[in-house]
């Protein structure tokens, strides 16, 4: 009789696995490239710290260097010591840029928003035409449209009050065209759902909308914080106590050579919220985007 065969023992097949088309030379070259841009990018930031914390000597310096030897927070001390001996107390221009910056932000998210729903779900006459006009005014430049905006503000007596820069705020073009192209990615199903089970109009805004578009408003809030931030609002606003902290800072840069260190610490102060708001805001945009695409 012939020997039983053993069975031998299963080795699992191997799956080889899909590797890009590029060598190693190429992912090092693009690693590279993305490290010179980000170098780039950050330089300015870094330099403006740096500057801000170099004393006087050091500033005059030529060559100049990119890292102070002596850091010392003098300059952000002088320039609190210059604000405070201005007749408006500095609380009061941080108060005027916190005030005109949150409503502003506040109510152009929610005007473009409700806007932009209206737009993205419903058809009505005249819709497509009233699309095409924001569409359009994203193609003039704020510099164009600064005497008729005036006049309009005059006309409504809005020079010198808070509201000739938060009025304006709320209807820019770039927000309500932002949102509407994101709300059209929402399935109109979803909606329709909603309406099934008995949501009205404001929670289906409120608890669908709003959270889909989540990386479209976050955005826009970035752009609006940073516009309304850094508004000098010179052109409209007149009465010292109502001037913005940009303004008021920018006064310092001007006053000539011997307020140079604190210029330098005017720069930080102007770029730092921008900054934290975008920083803040990244992680949940990035995670909103790679995680709430819906099609129909």
């Amino acid at each position: 009789m012939g020997k039983k065969k053993t069975d031998k023992p299963y080795k699992k097949p191997l799956i080889k696995r899909r590797r890009p088309n590029r060598s190693i030379g190429g992912d090092i070259a693009i690693y590279f490239v993305l490290f010179l841009i980000a170098i780039a990018m950050v330089f300015p930031m870094v330099y403006a710290i740096e500057a801000s914390l170099k004393p006087l000597d050091e500033l005059f310096r030529f060559p100049p260097k990119i890292f102070a030897r002596n850091p010392t927070f003098d300059n952000f001390s002088d320039l609190f010591v210059t604000m405070s001996q201005s007749w408006v107390s500095f609380s009061r221009y941080v108060f005027n840029t916190v005030f005109i910056t949150v409503v502003g932000t506040v109510g152009h998210i929610l005007l473009a928003s409700l806007a932009a729903f209206v737009l993205a779900k419903y058809d009505f006459p005249g819709g497509k035409l009233f699309f095409g006009i924001v569409v359009t005014a994203l193609l003039f430049n704020g510099y164009v449209l600064s005497i008729p905006n005036y006049i309009i503000i005059s006309k409504l007596h809005w020079v010198d009050t808070y509201w000739s820069i938060i009025i304006p705020a709320f209807a820019a073009p770039m927000g309500l065209f932002l949102m509407k192209q994101f709300m059209e990615g929402i399935p109109g199903a979803l909606i329709e759902a909603a309406k099934i089970d008995g949501a009205g109009i404001g929670r289906i805004f409120l608890g669908i909308i709003m959270p889909n578009v989540k990386p479209a408003w976050l955005t826009l809030m970035i752009f609006s914080i940073q516009n309304l931030w850094n508004n000098r609002a010179s052109m409209y606003i007149y009465s010292e106590e109502k001037k913005t902290l940009v303004f008021a800072l920018q006064q310092i840069q001007s006053g000539g050579i011997a307020r140079t260190g604190q210029a330098a610490a005017v720069s930080v102060v102007v770029m730092i919220v921008p900054v934290i708001c975008f920083i803040a805001s990244e992680s949940q945009v990035l995670e909103t985007m790679a995680s709430s695409g819906l099609k129909d």
